[in-house]
């Protein structure tokens, strides 16, 4: 039993990365012409990891998202890592959506990892802890054939590997 390798399964972004991105946002917002006296804002709330967008309409809300998206991907920033909420109306004729970043795994997402593994028929072992699920064997080369399992397969989230000995 002590000559057991792991990993662990985690999902989780880089907030310095997201927050970079957000100022590089908001900067080329200030600078396109078609923003220009426009109610449009763009707040991370760290904490909560959470993106709050406010724009005059849809279509300048949009317009932000894509901005917004482009700079995540520049970034390395997954874009399933976000979960985005309803547009709703604001104050002032302006419209808001809030986004949702996604921190550590979902239960129901851990269960359906878990499950992926032992219908690969690996000789691994996968047991959820808290938000990640912990993989172990005997063998590296096993846990490097569920890594790529893993990575194959879409689970709606994005995946990290960490933790790997």
């Amino acid at each position: 039993m002590a000559d057991l390798s792991s990993f662990d399964v985690v999902s989780q972004v880089d907030m310095q990365e997201v927050k970079n991105a957000v100022e590089q946002t908001v900067k080329e917002i200030r600078q396109r012409f078609d923003f220009k006296d426009s109610k449009t804002e763009l707040t991370l709330k760290e904490k909560e990891k959470e993106l709050v967008i406010v724009s005059d309409d849809d279509y300048k809300l949009n317009a932000v998202l894509e901005i917004l998206k482009a700079k995540f991907v520049k970034r390395n920033v997954s874009l399933k890592a976000l979960t985005y909420g309803t547009v709703e109306q604001a104050l002032g004729g302006t419209v808001r959506q809030t986004i949702t970043l996604q921190s550590g795994i979902a239960a129901d997402k851990a269960k359906l990892i878990g499950q992926a593994i032992r219908d690969g028929k690996f000789k691994a072992q996968s047991q959820i802890q808290g938000d990640q699920v912990r993989v172990q064997s005997k063998s590296k080369d096993e846990l490097q054939a569920v890594m790529a399992l893993l990575k194959q397969k879409d689970f709606g989230i994005d995946l990290q590997f960490t933790n790997y000995r």
